[in-house]
């Protein structure tokens, strides 16, 4: 029986032992908890914050997530592209998110800030007017990625492709813009 959990703080919880309960939770905190390979599937977290937790590994087969805030979680190897994505919408902040997937999502003004995206899946990605404040996309794959009206002006270590991916009227700064033009193998001094 789903249920709805409304305005509760559940913190230093191992929730793999004691998983959550299916259902909706509303602005709800989840901190230093370890959700780390949980199966979140078909939970609702609405106008929630996530603080300090690990979700790495989670499922997240058809995961609500709507106005959810995460900050400092490391959140390693998840496959957001399998969430429920009607009114989807988060932000990160300082989190790690190597290894993650955003495949074909439609995440227009999501913020990203000072958060790891090394090896992230964007491919198919709509991200206009998202935010990459301080972000490292080492590794990251942009392809066939909207990336209109994003700022990545302190953003680095990307590799984006300016014939394969929209940048019209994206921010970017020097030096990091050079990421543009790696597949042409110059060097730039």
């Amino acid at each position: 029986m789903e249920h709805t959990i409304t305005n509760k703080e559940i913190s230093n919880s191992d929730l793999i032992e004691r998983p959550l309960a299916n259902g909706e939770y509303e602005k709800c905190t989840f901190r230093n908890c370890d959700l780390s390979s949980a199966d979140l599937s078909g939970i609702l977290f609405v106008n929630s914050e996530f603080a300090g937790c690990n979700l790495s590994l989670a499922q997240l087969n058809k995961t609500t997530f709507r106005d959810v805030v995460f900050r400092e979680c490391k959140m390693l190897g998840l496959q957001f592209q399998n969430c429920n994505k009607f009114a989807i919408s988060f932000s990160f902040h300082h989190c790690v998110l190597n290894h993650s997937s955003f495949y074909q999502m439609k995440l227009k003004g999501t913020v990203f800030s000072h958060t790891l995206l090394h090896e992230v899946d964007f491919a198919g990605c709509d991200l206009t007017t998202a935010a990459f404040d301080t972000c490292d996309f080492s590794g990251a794959v942009f392809d066939r990625t909207i990336l209109e009206r994003a700022d990545l002006r302190t953003a680095y270590n990307y590799s984006i492709d300016p014939e394969i991916n929209k940048i019209k009227k994206a921010k970017f700064s020097l030096p990091a813009v050079t990421g543009l033009l790696h597949k042409y193998n110059i060097d730039i001094e």
